[in-house]
């Protein structure tokens, strides 16, 4: 079996509303399609381990970005080179901003991201909640829960993830959610997302076997297509869902 290194970022302050999930998810699907994964559980003050294949990172609470803001400072450029270089990455809402180039609080404050995304989030009064469905070029429709109040917005030109055919997604105004850099993907889809979602999943796994192993096709899993067949159904549900 060939080896697949994921690292789990900020496991115990960033993984709500089920995005710990993404990290079984990719971890059954690996196994499923013949690889051994072996996950690691970054949190700070732990050593980063010499080499990872994916990241997955979630969303948190106020007090959980608080308590990892100095490490992920500390770990900033060593994510970007690792971004840069084509490591498959999902961060979802709170680790999305962080992403990005800074967050606004409603005070005034500025605090400071690691600029994987050019993108800026400002906190605002408003909370957009509820089932997020969108339309994406590489994954066609995804469906999730998002629950944030900050709203992120493009400094440049970029690629979002999706279309939003119903919510809010990066803001109230634009319509679209999520960001696509290199291999790294940033979006509010909590649920977890991959659960619903089994492209976006393959996406980050063909790209982890391509960086590691130079081959991007994935043997086929009878388990897996009934497996997604399950997951199609949960998506058309939910899609339904009102917010």
């Amino acid at each position: 079996m060939r080896r697949i290194d994921v690292l789990s970022l900020y496991t115990n302050d960033m993984s709500f509303y089920g995005d710990m999930g993404n990290v079984l998810i990719v971890s059954k699907r690996l196994s499923f399609y013949g690889f051994e994964p072996v996950v690691h559980f970054y949190n700070p003050g732990d050593s980063f381990p010499d080499h990872v294949d994916m990241i997955l990172g979630g969303g948190g609470q106020d007090s959980g970005q608080k308590n990892i803001f100095d490490d992920l400072q500390m770990r900033g450029e060593k994510l970007r080179q690792l971004s840069t270089q084509g490591v498959p990455m999902l961060m979802i809402c709170g680790m999305y901003q962080l992403f990005g180039k800074y967050f606004l609080t409603n005070s005034g404050k500025k605090i400071p991201g690691i600029s994987v995304f050019d993108v800026y989030t400002e906190a605002t009064s408003d909370r957009l909640i509820g089932n997020l469905v969108e339309e994406s070029e590489l994954f066609g429709r995804l469906v999730g829960f998002e629950n944030h109040a900050g709203q992120t917005y493009f400094s440049s030109p970029l690629t979002p993830l999706g279309k939003v055919t119903s919510g809010g997604g990066n803001n109230s105004k634009d319509g679209i959610d999520g960001v696509i850099v290199n291999n790294t993907i940033g979006t509010y889809l909590h649920g977890p997302v991959l659960s619903k979602n089994p492209k976006l999943a393959d996406f980050l796994i063909r790209k982890a076997q391509l960086e590691r192993y130079g081959e991007e096709q994935l043997p086929s899993s009878p388990v897996l297509r009934r497996i997604d067949e399950l997951a199609a159904k949960g998506n058309e549900v939910a899609s339904r869902r009102p917010r």
